[in-house]
């Protein structure tokens, strides 16, 4: 059955940082959209917005007024909590994105989503999310190959966040910087092995608080897993008001490369590249756009996790299969 968007599709927002306010800003470009509530754990009367903001405790007060909740929390500490308890209420989207520890947060959804009927999106943005897609392309269209990918020159969200709950740290950003000769590299089609460190590096800008141990502190970044330990970080220890001059806009980027071979020996290579002003504005227009995937396939009563390699494409568009196939085929 060709599946279309019949009503307007009611969301809610869970946080409201950087992602949260960035997936206000992109509901209200989607005219089959309607944003119902946001949802925090400060006060309501802190947020400023034209937006209803209620107390997380009333949550449980717009089941059934709810179609999509999307979880804009981050992912060291809030997300692997909030999607357990929410999605036995919601279906949700999230931006999970602790690539090495995926598979066992996809299990823990997927259970918890199929025994309480709901159905959940998680680790959508553009890596994982828009990225895992190309390259699940690229090894399906050049089988003979390697995949590559390089990450900004930019602010990453989630490792930045990660920076932040470290005991004694104050703020933080992190950039991740790609390496030209790698890049330079794979260009030229010579299909280089490349390891972790010879990809990137990463630079860290850190406020401590008064009287912490900063060499402490840098350790700790420098050896955490999944973050920083496979890469040549490096930690600058900075004022507050230049990190809110100098540190507060948050641009990244990347490009996805899949480097192969067909027939006798003919090179090819695809590229995908984003370049992007807002790395937070971006990732929250891809959760918009795959919460009408996520309203569509719970509709026709479909449970449990998914994620971006089980979404049909057509059903990010709020227009028909009709449209689609007369103006983008």
């Amino acid at each position: 059955m060709e599946n279309t968007v019949s009503s307007t599709i009611k969301l809610g927002i869970v946080g409201y940082g950087n992602l949260g306010r960035g997936v206000e800003m992109a509901i209200r470009q989607n005219a089959d959209m309607e944003l119902v509530a946001i949802f925090t754990r400060r006060s309501p009367k802190e947020i400023k917005t034209e937006t209803l903001v209620e107390s997380i405790d009333n949550i449980t007060t717009y089941v059934g007024k709810i179609d999509v909740l999307l979880l804009c929390g981050g992912s060291a500490s809030d997300l692997p909590i909030q999607v357990l308890e929410f999605s036995k209420l919601f279906n949700t989207v999230d931006s999970f994105d602790t690539h090495a520890k995926i598979p066992e947060y996809f299990e823990s959804v997927n259970e918890c989503t199929k025994a309480n009927k709901r159905l959940s999106l998680i680790s959508t943005g553009w890596d994982p999310g828009l990225f895992s897609m190309l390259r699940l392309i690229g090894q399906s269209v050049l089988p003979q190959g390697e995949d590559y990918t390089f990450w900004g020159e930019g602010l990453s969200q989630g490792h930045s966040d990660a920076i932040r709950r470290i005991e004694g740290v104050k703020g933080g950003v992190q950039y991740t910087i790609p390496l030209e000769e790698a890049i330079a590299k794979v260009k030229s089609g010579e299909n280089p092995i490349l390891t972790t460190a010879e990809k990137h590096e990463r630079v860290c800008y850190v406020v401590t608080e008064q009287g912490a141990d900063q060499e402490k502190i840098a350790h700790t970044i420098k050896t955490m897993p999944n973050y920083f330990a496979d890469y040549k970080t490096t930690v600058h220890f900075i004022a507050e008001e230049e990190l809110a001059t100098n540190h507060s806009k948050m641009p990244h980027g990347g490009i996805v490369f899949r480097s192969g071979i067909t027939g006798e020996d003919t090179k090819q290579r695809i590229e995908f590249h984003l370049q992007l002003d807002s790395n937070p504005e971006f990732t929250s227009s891809v959760l918009v756009a795959f919460s009408r995937a996520i309203y569509k396939m719970a509709k026709e009563g479909q449970t449990g996790a998914r994620t971006v390699f089980d979404i049909p494409l057509g059903y990010l568009s709020a227009k028909s299969p009709e449209e689609l196939r007369a103006t983008l085929l």
